[in-house]
């Protein structure tokens, strides 16, 4: 080649990548636009809810399939887009997002309107309800009105909006304290059979969440109830294996009856904790996690109670993962749901204490829970499920080791006690030699894993005397380890399963069917005994089934 060529060689070289460069930024930003293939870090220079700042506007961007040159994205300089599509990407060549204009506070000048109120709606609030005077109201798309002003110190007031959200299903409710859903659904074009879109706002700033104390009643009992596989949806959800099938004319809403469940079991109960040990969420039918979430969370907190987290292999195959679901869970009024160390494998490995009763700072009650993850991660050797990894059996014994030498458990004068909650099965649940006749029903082969990570020797060895789980929701029995000498050393129990969105039935083993239930562990803190029982949704209901006392003085108990 001649040495003149090279320059010439060069300059069409960088024009050729220059030109490559343009093409691909044009295609990654046509595909973004359509698909949101970017992360949410680039596209989002603030938060959705950000102290601090005030909405100013309001309106809704839609955008067709059939134009691959049109967007859902308006100017981002102006405009903030909350990531949810409201046809939640079902829609065949329909989308639609809520665009939120804000500003800090400390920016906003004398031609800025902030906004006090916002409704849905086909008609003008004006006339079409009472109590609205002679306010102006402004109509954007989607039959969005706002009701903006611009008096000076008008972000200061109490009902300024100051975030945006939204949420979906004509079940939808708020759980985060100082939001407020709006009754009418966004009024879109095409809806077909989604879920309706509800706007959801926030007036004036967040309100602080303090994480609740859990503590020994006056009475010396701790009760704690485990709920399990609650399977919720976004939206009313589809019932499966009903029993009976003709219940109230064989009109069945999963997550309807469910809750009506759940809550019926609260109140009865009483509880002073609820553990929720995995498959809140069934994510399959759940294109909006977060209303999912919302709809279970609420339901303790407007009873005041507390109640702790663990994920199963359903929860995060909707539209969050784990850690953006134990972020939005952790951060729930009475919520003391955890995402455990970074170091240590999964999400929500944690413990809870529970202290003696009045104003004690000792612990009475270590509640650990523990991440069993999904589905294996070696199909070809041990098909199924995952197991508990090494890094989360040495952070339990450490952890169990750390506490008995604190001077929170040290200083407590009674007989300190000890639970565990997972979802997933140990290995030792399906060992026939270990279940215990009379303490509920063997329905179902358990889908322990295939590898056996040796972790319930791990309980054993640092004192703790039962371990509960979900998963196969038509199990609710409970299974007896025993060492060496042939004396009880540890209580494997299931919960058996809640929801209605998760399978049930199995009639030619269960006479009637599978009712959905709850299982119940109460602590005497002076007898140093737990007993353990489970509540019906349909049936004998005020009966406590299968009741056994399975620790007596601090020591495991054969039933």
């Amino acid at each position: 080649m001649p040495i003149n060529a090279i320059p010439t060689l060069n300059v069409r070289t960088g024009i050729q990548l220059g030109a490559l460069t343009c093409i691909i930024f044009l295609l990654v930003f046509v595909l973004d636009n359509r698909f949101r293939v970017l992360p949410d870090a680039i596209h989002n220079a603030l938060p959705t809810h950000t102290p601090g700042l005030v909405i100013t506007d309001i309106t809704l961007a839609t955008c067709s399939s059939l134009n691959i040159l049109g967007s859902c994205k308006l100017d981002a300089q102006k405009w903030h887009r909350v990531e949810k599509d409201l046809y939640l990407k079902k829609g065949w060549l329909n989308h639609a997002y809520i665009h939120i204009e804000r500003k800090r506070e400390s920016e906003l000048v004398e031609t800025d309107r902030v906004i006090l109120d916002v409704k849905v709606g086909r008609l003008d609030p004006t006339t079409s309800e009472k109590g609205q005077g002679a306010e102006r109201w402004e109509s954007r798309s989607g039959g969005i009105w706002l009701r903006r002003t611009s008096k000076r110190h008008a972000s200061d007031n109490v009902k300024a909006i100051t975030a945006v959200d939204v949420l979906f299903g004509a079940d939808a409710v708020e759980a985060r304290p100082g939001w407020e859903i709006l009754d009418q659904p966004i009024l879109l074009s095409n809806p077909g059979d989604n879920q309706e879109a509800r706007l959801t706002v926030r007036r004036g700033p967040p309100v602080p969440i303090e994480r609740p104390t859990p503590r020994v009643r006056k009475d010396g009992r701790f009760k704690i109830m485990q709920v399990a596989d609650l399977h919720l949806s976004t939206g009313l959800g589809v019932c499966r294996d009903a029993e009976p099938a003709d219940h109230d004319g064989g009109k069945c809403d999963a997550d309807v009856r469910t809750l009506e469940f759940l809550g019926s079991a609260l109140d009865s109960e009483k509880p002073d904790l609820v553990v929720l040990s995995g498959d809140q969420v069934n994510g399959e039918t759940a294109p909006d996690a977060q209303s999912a979430v919302f709809k279970f969370a609420e339901m303790f907190i407007k009873r005041s109670i507390p109640f702790a987290t663990i994920f199963g292999n359903h929860d995060d195959e909707g539209s969050l993962g784990r850690q953006a679901l134990m972020q939005l869970t952790q951060n729930l009024p009475f919520s003391l749901s955890l995402p455990g160390p970074s170091s240590v494998e999964g999400v929500g490995n944690y413990y809870v204490e529970v202290l003696a009763r009045g104003t004690s700072a000792h612990s009475a009650l270590t509640i650990y829970l523990l991440d069993t993850h999904g589905y294996s991660p070696d199909e070809r050797q041990f098909r199924g499920y995952d197991w508990l990894k090494k890094s989360q059996i040495n952070w339990f014994r450490r952890t169990a080791q750390d506490l008995k030498h604190s001077p929170a458990h040290t200083g407590y004068k009674h007989i300190h006690m000890d639970m565990a909650f997972i979802h997933i099965p140990l290995p030792e649940y399906r060992e026939e030699g270990n279940i215990v006749k009379g303490s509920g029903t063997f329905a179902e082969p358990p889908t322990a894993p295939g590898f056996n990570s040796e972790f319930k020797q791990a309980l054993v060895d640092e004192g703790v005397l039962a371990v509960s789980c979900g998963h196969d929701h038509v199990n609710d029995y409970c299974a007896l380890t025993k060492n060496s000498q042939s004396k009880p050393e540890l209580w494997m129990c299931y919960a058996g399963g809640a929801g209605f969105g998760g399978y049930g039935g199995y009639k030619e083993v269960i006479e009637g069917g599978y009712h959905r239930r709850v299982r119940v562990f109460e602590f005497d803190m002076d007898e140093a005994r737990i007993r353990t029982w489970k509540r019906l949704e349909y049936g004998e209901k005020e009966k406590k089934i299968d009741e056994m006392v399975i620790v007596e003085g601090g020591k495991v108990v054969a039933f």
